[in-house]
């Protein structure tokens, strides 16, 4: 063996074995978390409406921009609710389209309501989203708040649904499960899979309390709990955060009152971002929330997470240099494998337990996009709705 050989092999062994050795205690560790999440996810109980629940007005809001191939399909839904119409106000919040969407909110003008962020904002700011809700709370007087998305659609209960957990469980803030459908084409599939899981340990974290996370796609609080703790006040100068940060807030002030309704009739649909940059747009836009938590525990859980994918990739990289593929082929399947019961668990709740069979094919492409959408979020700006944000 020459003096080349000799070198190349102590090399490897330097490199190779200390990223093995990583990856596996990191692994090991991550397998508990699914493990515990799985746990907990089976163990919230399933949700279903009280009919005999005493109504009581609520007022929804939707933030929308450039929504004019999705707003009415959204005011469809609402319109078509099981909730008593005289109790719900639906207010549409404008927030500077280009497109038709505020004239095609207009047609329904004796079904909702109209505002234009335009005519209540006179500076600009880093959160138009945030502002866009705070302005439709302010023009309502409801209870409870819901907040929707402008490209989601709901089943005829959800109302219903969130109002029923509301009064029976005195919650003040709800997180509601949301659903992708996936178009068929393997973005679409990608993504689903991977809010599949995300919706799974939003279940578990909210449900055990271990850490704030929701959608805002789905989301009611109490119109007293959201003045208590001041609205967006302190949050309102970042980006993202209109819903896990506020849900922080209202925690602190409320312990014990935040809760996750598990029930199919509560599920809002959204559609997967249509391209890659856009994917990565808004998995940047969420990651970019993490850096304002001040959570122990989140901050803790998704550092593991990312330093595992991230340990994964590099050991992909050097085996490319070093060998040694047996090793990271069987992290990979133990990875797989610590998932898939979990993520399989979640899907039947949503019914979408056929996309499982594409679950290996993603794996090492979500190691990958965890790696950039984690890192971006840190440190990147990103574009969402066509303005450059932080």
């Amino acid at each position: 063996m020459n003096a080349v050989n000799v070198y190349f092999r102590l090399n490897a062994f330097s490199v190779i074995e200390p990223l093995i050795a990583c990856a596996t205690i990191l692994l090991l560790v991550y397998a508990l978390f699914i493990y515990y999440y799985h746990r907990i996810w089976d163990r919230i109980p399933d949700s279903a409406p009280d009919l005999s629940c005493q109504p009581l007005p609520v007022s929804v809001i939707i933030p929308a921009r450039n929504e004019a191939a999705h707003i009415q399909d959204c005011l469809l839904s609402l319109f078509n609710q099981s909730y008593p119409t005289a109790l719900t106000d639906i207010l549409v919040v404008n927030d500077f389209s280009t497109d038709e969407t505020a004239e095609l909110v207009k047609r329904y003008s004796d079904k909702c309501r109209l505002l234009n962020l335009s005519d209540h904002l006179n500076d600009p700011v880093n959160s138009y989203k945030k502002k866009a809700i705070e302005t439709g709370i302010a023009h309502s007087s409801a209870e409870l708040i819901i907040c929707t998305d402008a490209d989601c659609t709901m089943g005829k209960d959800w109302i219903l649904s969130l109002v029923s957990t509301y009064q029976k469980e005195n919650r003040v803030f709800i997180a509601a499960p949301v659903k992708i459908i996936p178009d068929g084409s393997a973005l679409s599939i990608f993504q689903t899979l991977d809010f599949i899981s995300l919706q799974g340990i939003t279940g578990a974290a909210v449900y055990k309390n271990l850490y704030p996370m929701c959608n805002g796609a789905n989301l009611a609080y109490s119109r007293n709990a959201f003045e208590t703790v001041g609205g967006f006040t302190n949050i309102d100068h970042i980006a993202s955060g209109d819903d896990m940060l506020l849900m922080k807030k209202i925690q602190s002030d409320f312990p014990g009152r935040t809760g996750y309704v598990k029930d199919s009739r509560a599920v809002v649909s959204t559609r997967s971002a249509s391209t890659i940059r856009a994917f990565f747009s808004q998995r940047i836009r969420w990651a970019s929330k993490i850096s304002h938590y001040n959570h122990p525990a989140t901050f803790f859980t998704l550092a593991w997470v990312y330093t595992l994918n991230l340990s994964l990739l590099l050991l992909f990289i050097a085996c490319f240099f070093y060998g040694h593929w047996k090793w990271l082929l069987l992290l990979l399947a133990c990875k797989t494998i610590s998932e898939y019961f979990f993520v399989s668990k979640v899907a039947g709740f949503f019914g979408q337990q056929s996309l499982m069979k594409y679950f290996i094919l993603c794996q090492p492409f979500h190691i990958i996009y965890t790696v950039i959408a984690g890192g971006f979020g840190s440190f990147g700006r990103y574009e969402w709705k066509n303005r450059k944000v932080k």
